[in-house]
């Protein structure tokens, strides 16, 4: 069977059940062949070996069922970087590179005048892509220097979705970049230590009926990191509102911001509002919601003063 055979096969496959049949098709196929899409379209007549056929014969089986892609091939690329992601984390998505940019921005304001070595912590990192982007940006885009590069603190309840974070440490950051970063295993800011200059979250903040009728379609991600109506001792709130990590989160947050730190928290569009809400309850002034790239409320800043 050649290539075009086999991409042709795939869409046909895939035209009934997935949205972008396509796309998935040929990212598969190059995952599978480890090639490029240029490859693909210009050597279609390429014969592909039998075990390569069956091998993307059954990523398509499994694309039906409602599996990702990216769990897939075990790789997602976030803020320009290719992230290591497996079903024990959130799949990174570009609405959540705005936390990144935000930061940068807060890291070029906070070391405009004198350089200084920042503190961070990524809160419900995951996948770590928020707190290594930022990270691995602040030498890529030359923000700082080697030596006042920020001290980031990744945190998170899950000690799967830690391994995972541990792991994208050791495949983006340069040996100098991950002495800077500690993992911290922690329900919230339970077992975190210090203050920090800036702090940025993206914690579960969906609905928990919203978030079960999501996984129904075979996504596989993980329920703990989507549903928010959860207490801090890990039980349902009740409110089915999303808010019951954020209600718990930004107090705590706040009580380990320095002065005139910075929380950046992203939310969903139903409750950016009441995030922001809580955000001033909480004693945060100056907050502001950022719209995401398809113009929902995605993102609240706030400042400690």
């Amino acid at each position: 069977m050649t290539i075009r055979e086999l991409r042709a096969s795939g869409i046909q496959a895939l035209s009934a059940s997935s949205p972008s049949p396509e796309l998935d098709a040929d990212c598969l196929l190059q995952y599978v062949l480890a090639c490029d899409k240029t490859h693909i379209l210009f050597h279609g007549e390429e014969a592909v070996a039998p075990e390569q056929a069956e091998q993307f014969s059954s990523y398509i089986q499994a694309r039906k069922t409602g599996l990702p892609v990216a769990y897939l091939t075990g790789s997602k690329e976030f803020f320009g970087y290719d992230f290591f992601v497996t079903p024990d984390v959130l799949i990174p998505k570009p609405d959540t590179e705005m936390l990144v940019e935000k930061a940068l921005e807060a890291i070029k304001e906070k070391t405009l005048h004198k350089e200084r070595i920042l503190t961070i912590c990524d809160m419900c990192t995951g996948s770590g892509c928020v707190g290594l982007s930022i990270l691995k940006a602040c030498t890529d885009m030359h923000l700082v220097r080697q030596e006042f590069l920020p001290a980031l603190t990744m945190a998170d309840i899950s000690d799967k979705a830690l391994s995972i974070a541990r792991q994208n440490a050791e495949r983006l950051l340069s040996s100098a970049q991950r002495t800077k970063v500690k993992f911290v295993r922690t329900n919230l800011f339970q077992m975190v230590n210090g203050t920090f200059d800036i702090i940025v979250t993206n914690p579960p903040y969906i609905p928990g009926i919203e978030a079960r009728e999501l996984l129904l379609d075979g996504r596989s991600e993980p329920l703990l990191a989507l549903d928010g109506d959860i207490d801090f001792m890990g039980n349902a709130t009740g409110e089915h509102d999303g808010l019951g990590i954020m209600r718990n989160l930004v107090p705590q947050a706040v009580e380990h911001l320095s002065p005139n730190g910075i929380l950046i928290a992203e939310a969903g569009e139903y409750n950016a509002e009441m995030t922001e809400y809580i955000f001033r309850k909480s004693g945060l002034s100056d907050t502001h919601i950022y719209k995401d790239l398809s113009g929902q409320l995605r993102d609240i800043l706030g400042v400690k003063r």
